[in-house]
């Protein structure tokens, strides 16, 4: 029996958890995941996904504020040490693991890491190669080391990114494909069949967390870059402009066919939603969300809302 303990928290490790899980040759002994944090109107605690799953498979959860210092890091480091676990598997965790945590596990510490390395280190990986308009990514296992996603490289799996795919959709693909990764991984990490790749730093770049103020669309930008901010942010922190003096959010895109001769963010077709950028192409809006209003495909919100052609968005 292989035994292993899991350190992630949102719902791109859920599907590797679940992989562990699901496979006999292997025991979960613990699964660490970020505090409970406060959400809704009635900021309530929310556990995290991945506890969500330890909980429902009765498996032990340790919540640790820090791994670095004070008592709780003595503690789990205590724990850790006593549970001896042959591997420690870390996906999308949100901490840093320090090096006498990394040295604990029989063979390693892997990590599962949504991106073709050393392109897209850091903590957007999957936003980042569709706003780049990359047109393939995939996820890398790695062993662990004491930088941000700087350790030896063990196993890749390639997708390619759909034309008008977005961040969400690619994320639930990643998951899949990252699930079935690790336990090849760590079946080939047992048999000696993996050596280990140095990566090459002058090849990498950073993908940095995503933040509300990248949100607002400069129709400005080329027509392609415009869809792939739509494509990139959904579904959060999610593409917006303002329409009539309010906030309408855009969830997904497609690019028109021709070109036009109109101000930058001119609707151009009220029958689709067809909206004019910076080099004269433009975009069609596929589901958008009015200020106040549910997430719909557009054909359903034209049918309550009537949009002029002409309109200029973000006036």
């Amino acid at each position: 029996m292989i035994n292993v303990v899991f350190m992630g928290t949102p719902d791109f490790a859920v599907l590797t958890l679940q992989a562990l899980i699901d496979n006999s040759d292997i025991n979960v002994q613990a699964v660490f995941t970020q505090p409970d944090k406060p959400k809704g109107r009635g900021y309530k605690l929310v556990p995290t996904p991945v506890k969500s799953v330890a909980f429902t498979n009765k498996i032990p959860v340790y919540q640790p504020l820090s791994l670095k210092k004070g008592e709780d890091a003595e503690k789990t480091y205590a724990l850790l040490k006593e549970m001896a676990p042959d591997f420690i598997v870390v996906v999308a965790y949100g901490k840093i693991l320090p090096k006498e945590i990394l040295e604990l596990p029989k063979y390693c510490c892997i990590n599962v890491h949504a991106s073709l390395l050393p392109k897209y280190r850091g903590a957007a990986p999957i936003q980042w190669s569709v706003l780049d308009g990359e047109k393939e990514t995939g996820v890398t296992t790695m062993l662990m080391a004491e930088g941000l996603d700087t350790g030896d490289m063990l196993l890749k799996a390639s997708v390619e990114i759909g034309d008008d795919e977005t961040a969400s959709e690619l994320h639930d693909r990643l998951a899949v494909l990252g699930s079935e990764l690790l336990i090849k991984t760590i079946n080939g990490i047992i048999d000696g069949t993996i050596i280990p790749e140095k990566q090459d730093d002058s090849l990498s770049c950073y993908a940095s967390m995503l933040t509300k103020d990248m949100c607002m669309i400069d129709f400005s930008k080329s027509a392609q870059e415009v869809h792939n901010k739509i494509r990139g942010l959904s579904s959060a922190p999610c593409a917006c402009a303002m329409l009539n003096g309010k906030r309408l959010k855009i969830y997904g895109s497609t690019l028109a066919q021709g070109s036009y001769s109109a101000e930058n963010g001119t609707v151009v077709d009220s029958d689709n939603f067809t909206v004019v950028c910076g080099d004269g192409k433009a975009v069609t809006f596929t589901e958008v969300q009015a200020e106040g209003g549910k997430r719909m495909k557009t054909a359903d919100y034209l049918r309550g809302n009537h949009i002029e052609k002409g309109i200029v968005l973000n006036k």
